[in-house]
């Protein structure tokens, strides 16, 4: 009898114990829609830092480890979507694509009139112009918090993030949903999955830090295809600098006639 009484009492014990311990830890707060805005918003000038800018961005081509191709791109952008992509390597020289909101077109060096492109058609190709261009996770998506935790960069190096979740505003997107970590501290992006329309997962981003103008940045992504595990595209942006380029060049027409070797 006595036995059994202390049995009941130890286990009052641990329950009580147990409740104590719940009522003791902090509960983690999910991120509010503010929240999670305001930290893509941070994330978002980590990589691009200004509304419009010239990015000169270099691109190169792993497979198996070993370096491939690499190619050289002058990116214009501003806000609304809008951004002109100019290819500089010689194997591209003259060809361009102009990305107006949901509108793609990619114009030839010998073509008379640029050619409609769909989204699809605007991720072709190992180095896809998608994935240099500017989108803005702030503006092109929809952001909320899944939860905090320990994600880890392409180095092993191990991070506490916010993990959200981005869906984006239209199907035009690159990619229609990204899996996002941001570290607590900075908001700086450590890593994403990037998710084509079907849900099949397409690529792995990792984001490498390192200064421009004084401040912490992005300074280069490395891209890992899902798809083909052999290949590995990795973009350095050499300069990012504020630049209004004038309203003609985002016009399909003027492209199409007017020579921009320049840009």
């Amino acid at each position: 009898m006595f036995k059994h009484y202390l049995t009941k009492l130890f286990t009052r014990a641990i329950k009580l114990s147990c409740l104590l311990t719940l009522v003791a830890t902090p509960a983690i707060a999910a991120l509010t829609h503010t929240d999670v805005s305001q930290l893509l918003e941070k994330a978002d000038d980590y990589r691009l830092g200004e509304d419009s800018a010239k990015v000169v961005s270099v691109v190169s081509l792993f497979e198996t480890g070993e370096l491939t191709k690499t190619r050289h791109y002058h990116v214009y952008s501003r806000p609304d979507r809008e951004s002109l992509v100019v290819f500089k390597s010689a194997v591209e020289a003259g060809q361009k694509m102009l990305m107006l909101q949901d509108n793609f077109w990619l114009q030839m060096p010998k073509s008379r009139r640029p050619i409609r492109i769909t989204p699809m058609q605007k991720l072709l190709g190992e180095a896809s112009v998608g994935d240099i261009s500017s989108l803005t996770w702030s503006q092109d998506y929809v952001g909320t918090w899944v939860k905090d935790t320990q994600v880890t960069d392409e180095n092993g190096l191990s991070y506490p993030t916010h993990q959200l979740k981005l869906e984006a505003k239209t199907g035009s997107a690159s990619y229609q949903k990204i899996v996002l970590w941001l570290e607590q501290d900075t908001g700086f992006p450590i890593k994403a999955d990037l998710y084509l329309r079907s849900g099949k997962l397409a690529k792995r981003a990792f984001f490498i830090r390192g200064v421009r103008n004084n401040q912490l940045a992005v300074t280069a992504m490395s891209l890992l295809d899902a798809i083909h595990n052999s290949k590995k595209t990795v973009i350095e942006y050499q300069s990012v600098e504020p630049w209004q380029l004038a309203d003609k060049y985002y016009n399909p027409s003027f492209l199409a006639r007017n020579n921009t070797t320049e840009l």
